[in-house]
């Protein structure tokens, strides 16, 4: 089912309405989206429930989204200077960093009146920040404090997989919320992301710089505040889950990374005082490269320390009194590098590139610990929780998430969309009018005949279709060159004597009326969140088979991965994403039951059925035999016969009719 099809609104329906029909058993939903414009979609339909539900039912719920502080700060200065956690308003004749909008907080937190500043119902980010400026008060910190009362919280992927930002996000959810990660195609991608780490050269040197920081920081405590130091010895040695006030029931959230056995072991003694922590990553840091190979031979560390290394920084940084942690966030990356290290024996390995494969000429080394096992940073969240929904429009095919993430799906379900109509009109062009095959294939991509077929191909569409045409390639380089190669054929002119390029306003120039043309990359953030709904995308032509770079170091050692270990072979795997992101790709035209779009999989590999059959349902159900296998011609005419099918009004005895 493409967006626009009710998912989201079946979801927070079904949960709301179980919640409100067991209160003695209160239900929580954590919706986690990818993108700020998915939360902001997500709150809306949140919008139109409550404005659906009693009163007396819609004033006991509260849903709010939770962003970062860019999105929620109101700060005159802070928020327009594009860096907003580096930045401060300082109170001139103090020189202390103070905000009025965090000082009324505070205050409001220390009294407990938090409750009166926010009153049930939806907010979105706008209404979080008009919220703030109302009472003046921090909408940032207040909604971070509110998720504890909430009953449906829209927030981001990374606020329950990454264990840094899960720490002080999600800490004290509850195992029965309900989770529901939406639009998940490419979750276990996010997974690997979450756990992976790359040190470049810049990166040691910042850190070498923030050691020298800490250290004068910690000669000062010494000389003026000893006992705080000895105070945090005393809490190492009883080990780090029981730092702070955390409970030991929560101890996962805090750091999911690190097992159990480890939490509730003492940190060892070489690291516990602050000095000694500081010469250990000094050690570290001045030999990079001996985690390649053997670090306790090179640098004289066990594993065991390394395991701390993380941790054991955010404790001296709290005991330090340190708050602009993006100051040192080269020392945090250093030290999460080697916890990963320490800790996990598998499902990770540790990749060194002198330069980028794309830039010879230009040395650039970097040690990358990448990991290949998605499963890692997933598992403490279908652990903690009882109830969690992986949900997409391009899950498919859908038994492969199971095994890429390492779990057993209790229900698995693929559903059809309900259409008035026909609205939806895929189609496989596999060679140009001259009955050339046409490829991104590597042997093929840079061929002459290809590249006039598939200019030939826009200019047809862009004189037949009235609105917005959208552009897919394969890679940037890709477009860039054949762009290039369009404009010294004369093409990009002829296309633009039907259609603007979208080098202007896009979006204005479908609005007059004559419609553009709009090149994207697929995997880019146009392709994954960009809506290109009604006139503004009534064809979308994906040029070739998004496949990855398959000479990436990274990608081969984790298709060797999951070769070993999920016995998922290399083309099969290779494939399953290619056709994930265009299917993706060719989905940004159908946003709603109302919409309609064309679709082109320009490129003779989409005919062969092992490619064809990984696409989504929705997809195939309206892929027929005899939009296979089309030369540019017969696809124009197809688009023709269908915009002309489009335009006919809908006989109002259709709306209940269920099309598949």
């Amino acid at each position: 089912m493409p967006t626009g099809t009710g998912k989201t609104a079946a979801l927070i329906s079904l949960i709301t309405s179980y919640a409100l029909a067991n209160p003695s058993c209160p239900l929580r939903l954590l919706y986690c989206t990818r993108t700020v414009h998915e939360m902001e979609k997500t709150l809306a339909e949140l919008h139109l429930l409550f404005s659906h539900l009693p009163p007396a039912d819609a004033c006991r719920l509260l849903a709010l989204g939770l962003s970062s502080r860019k999105n929620l700060c109101i700060h005159p200065q802070v928020s327009a200077s594009g860096a907003v956690r580096e930045k401060a308003a300082y109170d001139r004749e103090s020189a202390t960093p103070l905000c009025d909008y965090f000082e009324t907080f505070d205050a409001a937190a220390r009294k407990g009146d938090l409750a009166l500043y926010i009153q049930p119902g939806v907010y979105t980010l706008a209404d979080l920040r008009s919220l703030g400026r109302e009472r003046r008060i921090c909408p940032y910190f207040l909604a971070r404090h509110m998720v504890k009362h909430a009953n449906v919280i829209v927030y981001s992927y990374l606020y329950l997989l990454d264990p840094r930002v899960a720490s002080i996000v999600s800490s004290e959810m509850h195992k029965d919320c309900v989770v529901v990660f939406d639009e998940a195609h490419n979750i276990d991608n996010v997974c690997i992301e979450a756990l992976s780490v790359s040190i470049r050269k810049q990166t040691i040197q910042g850190a070498k710089g923030n050691l020298r920081h800490i250290s004068q920081q910690i000669d000062r405590f010494k000389a003026t505040d000893a006992s705080r130091l000895n105070a945090e010895y005393r809490r190492l040695v009883d080990g780090l889950a029981q730092r702070g006030n955390l409970p030991i029931s929560d101890a996962w959230l805090a750091n999911p990374t690190l097992p159990d056995d480890i939490l509730k072991e003492a940190v060892p003694g070489n690291i516990r005082k602050a000095e000694h922590f500081l010469a250990v990553l000094n050690v570290v840091n001045e030999r990079p490269v001996s985690f390649a190979t053997s670090i306790y031979s090179l640098a004289g560390i066990e594993t065991t320390t390394l395991r701390f290394l993380y941790d054991r920084l955010q404790s001296l940084l709290l005991t330090l009194e340190i708050t602009d942690t993006d100051e040192f966030m080269h020392i945090q990356k250093n030290c999460d590098f080697a916890t990963l290290i320490g800790t996990y024996k598998r499902g990770f390995s540790i990749i060194i590139e002198p330069y980028d494969d794309r830039m010879p000429d230009i040395r650039d080394p970097v040690i990358q610990l990448s990991c290949h096992d998605a499963s890692l940073a997933i598992q403490p969240v279908f652990n903690r929780f009882q109830t969690v929904v992986i949900t997409s429009g391009t899950l498919s095919p859908i038994d492969l998430y199971p095994r890429l993430l390492n779990f057993n799906p209790v229900i698995s379900r693929s559903f059809t969309m309900s259409l008035t109509r026909d609205c939806i009109c895929p189609m496989v062009l596999t060679r140009g009018s001259d009955q050339l095959p046409v490829s991104t294939k590597f042997d093929m991509r840079s061929d002459p005949g290809v590249v006039r077929n598939y200019g030939r191909l826009l200019l047809e569409m862009a004189s037949a279709v009235p609105d917005g045409i959208v552009c897919f390639f394969v890679s940037y380089s890709y477009m860039d060159g054949i762009v290039s190669s369009w404009n010294d054929m004369g093409i990009l002119q002829d296309i633009m004597q039907h259609k603007q390029l979208a080098l202007d306003n896009y979006r204005k120039a479908c609005d007059c009326g004559r419609g553009a043309v709009f090149f994207s990359v697929a995997r880019g953030k146009v392709a994954e969140g960009i809506d290109f709904d009604r006139h503004y995308g009534r064809l979308v032509i994906m040029f070739g088979v998004p496949f990855q770079y398959t000479l990436s170091k990274i990608l081969r050692a984790r298709l060797e991965y999951l070769r070993e270990t999920s016995q998922i072979q290399e083309g099969d795997f290779l494939t399953f994403d290619a056709l994930r992101q265009a299917a993706q790709c060719v989905g940004r035209v159908i946003r709603s039951k109302a919409d309609y779009g064309m679709m082109i999989f320009a490129d003779k590999r989409y005919s062969r059925h092992d490619k064809r059959s990984k696409l989504p349902g929705w997809i195939l159900s309206h892929l027929h035999d005899a939009h296979l296998n089309l030369s540019t011609d017969m696809a124009l005419h197809t688009a023709r016969e269908f915009l002309r099918r489009m335009a006919q009004p809908t006989r109002r005895g259709a709306a209940g009719r269920r099309r598949s």
